[in-house]
């Protein structure tokens, strides 16, 4: 019989001669809760009003997070964006849209600081024209050009024609041309071509996009881009 090897796995088997001075895994996780417990009802007991003061502190800070860096939420101020959106709507702007590459596309409905362009507060239009494009008013049939391709709007007030103010402007590097829905009710590029600007937002003063209306209940509905603009050709004639 081998007997050095029935020493051996018997020494492994066994349990180390200082098996007091290992700490119990169990214990050492009992002690951690007992700790976070600890702090946890220590902060609890500075705030007035306790643990429901300081559920609710907690979900305003998640609220003012959300609305800083992912979604903000915005009222509709006037009708010039009718029939798409009334005033008084509220609709939530998806601030991280254009974050990841992607700029603003024609037919987005953005919200943009309008200061020192269309004044002094944030605005929600239409993109009609990105930068390199044409766009131009109005055709034959009354209809917006971009890049000479007519566009058909479905989101038009009724009524309304493209625009009474005829336009020919190309949008420059970083800019957009922005009109409203309702166009006989709303004050966009078209009103501003002759200012410094040239009536044009910078891309960089886009909040977000305009991609859900949550009030009133009944008019909760996500928005998408309309295909309107799908077949017209990048600046200089290559189709995108």
């Amino acid at each position: 019989m081998d007997t050095e090897a029935q020493h051996t796995e018997r020494d492994r088997s066994s349990p180390p001669s200082d098996s007091g001075d290992v700490p119990d895994v169990d214990e050492a996780s009992e002690e951690t809760e007992e700790r976070s417990r600890s702090v946890f009802a220590s902060l609890v007991d500075r705030v007035p009003g306790g643990g429901f003061t300081l559920s609710f502190l907690l979900c305003v800070g998640a609220l003012l997070l959300l609305s800083a860096f992912v979604v903000q939420p915005f009222q509709i101020p006037s009708g010039s964006m009718e029939p798409a959106f009334r005033s008084g709507d509220r609709v939530l702007v998806n601030k991280l849209a254009y974050r990841f590459g992607s700029g603003p596309q024609r037919g987005d409905a953005v919200v943009f600081d309008g200061s020192g362009y269309f004044g002094e507060a944030d605005y929600i239009k239409r993109v009609v024209g990105t930068a390199g494009d044409r766009v131009v008013c109005c055709d034959k049939r009354g209809r917006v050009q971009v890049n000479g391709e007519p566009i058909d709007e479905p989101y038009l007030y009724p009524g309304d024609t493209a625009s009474k103010v005829p336009f020919d402007v190309v949008v420059p590097e970083g800019s957009l041309f922005l009109l409203g829905d309702h166009r006989s009710d709303s004050r966009d590029s078209r009103d501003h071509l002759g200012e410094p600007g040239g009536g044009m937002i910078p891309v960089d003063a886009v909040i977000g996009r305009a991609d859900w209306i949550v009030w009133p209940v009944g008019r909760w509905t996500s928005l998408e881009r309309p295909d309107s603009y799908a077949r017209v050709p990048a600046p200089g004639g290559a189709h995108g």
